[in-house]
C-alpha cells in the first residue's frame, strides 16, 4: 500500500533528504586516492549525528556501517573497509539519515583520479537516466513508466539494467511501497498518487545485467566484473508533478561542477 504524505510530512522528509545531500557533499570534499572507505564512513556517521539525525543504514537489517560504499564492479551494499581507493576507481556512495521520524535516502557515484573514458560515460548516462525516470513520476502514470524510461535510455547505450535490485517508497520506514524497478513496460504497475514519495535509483552495469551476491550477505557485484554505476534521488509528487527533495548541489559545489539538471524539478530555487 502506498503511504501518502501530507505537505508537512514532505517538508520533514526534505529536511532528512538534505542532511543526506550535505553528507554526500562532505564526502565529495574528502574522497580521493589513498583514502579508505572505512575512514569516510566514520566521517559520515559523525556528520549525520552532528546535524541532529541518525544514520539510517547503521544496523538496518543488520548492516554494519553508515554508508554503503560500492567501488567498481560492486553494484550496491558494499561494506566499508581499510583498502585505500585508487586512481581509476569509481564508487557508489549510498547514504541514509533519519530525523523527525522520517528517512532520507540518496546516492552518488564518484570518480577517483583518472577514470577510463568508457567508465566516465557509464556514470554520465546512468545519471542522465535518473532524471529521465523522474520526469515520468507524475499523476496519470504508473510505476513501470519510470522503469521503462530508464531501461530504454540505458539499454540504447548497450548497458545492462539490474533486475534484482530496485528503488522504493520511503517515509517513516526506509523501504515502503511501491517498489520502483529500473525496467518495465509502459502503462503497467501501481498508479501514482499525489503526496507519494519514492527513491528512484538506477543501477546500471557497463556489461551484463546479471549480478552475484557474495558470502558476506551484502556485497553485490556484476557477474562479468565490469563497472556499475548508481545514482539516487528522493522524489515527491506535488501538484501532480515530480519534486526532488534531495540534491546533488552540495556534491557539485565541492567538485566545482555547474549544473542546472535539477531546476525543472523544483517549485522554488534551492538555496545552499
Amino acid at each position: 500500500m502506498i503511504i501518502v504524505k501530507s505537505r508537512e510530512e514532505i517538508e520533514l522528509m526534505r529536511e532528512s533528504a538534505l542532511i543526506v545531500s550535505k553528507t554526500l557533499g562532505m564526502i565529495a570534499s574528502e574522497i580521493k586516492e589513498g583514502v579508505t572507505t572505512l575512514y569516510l564512513d566514520k566521517l559520515a556517521e559523525e556528520f549525520i549525528r552532528d546535524h541532529g539525525a541518525e544514520p539510517s543504514f547503521l544496523g538496518l537489517y543488520g548492516f554494519p556501517n553508515s554508508l554503503c560504499m560500492s567501488p567498481n564492479a560492486q553494484v550496491v551494499h558494499g561494506i566499508p573497509n581499510n583498502k585505500p581507493l585508487e586512481s581509476g576507481d569509481v564508487i557508489s556512495v549510498d547514504c541514509g539519515a533519519y530525523k523527525n521520524g522520517y528517512h532520507g535516502d540518496h546516492a552518488y557515484s564518484f570518480e577517483i583520479g583518472e577514470v577510463a573514458p568508457e567508465t566516465k560515460k557509464l556514470l554520465q548516462i546512468t545519471k542522465e537516466s535518473l532524471y529521465i525516470g523522474i520526469r515520468e513520476l507524475r499523476l496519470g502514470n504508473r510505476v513501470e513508466d519510470v522503469g521503462n524510461a530508464i531501461q530504454k535510455y540505458t539499454e540504447a547505450h548497450g548497458y545492462g539494467v539490474v533486475r534484482e535490485l530496485v528503488g522504493h517508497g520511503v517515509g517513516q520506514k526506509m523501504h515502503e511501497d511501491p517498489e520502483m524497478p529500473n525496467y518495465g513496460k509502459k502503462g503497467r504497475g501501481k498508479l501514482f498518487v499525489e503526496g507519494m514519495v519514492v527513491a528512484i535509483e538506477p543501477m546500471i552495469n557497463q556489461g551484463t545485467r546479471n549480478i552475484k551476491q557474495h558470502k558476506d550477505g551484502w556485497t553485490i557485484t556484476t557477474a562479468d566484473g565490469k563497472p556499475s554505476a548508481h545514482f539516487e534521488h528522493d522524489v515527491a509528487i506535488i501538484d501532480g508533478k515530480p519534486e526532488i527533495l534531495s540534491t546533488f548541489a552540495y556534491v557539485y559545489k565541492a567538485l566545482g561542477i555547474v549544473s542546472t539538471e535539477e531546476d525543472e524539478f523544483r517549485r522554488v530555487p534551492l538555496v545552499i
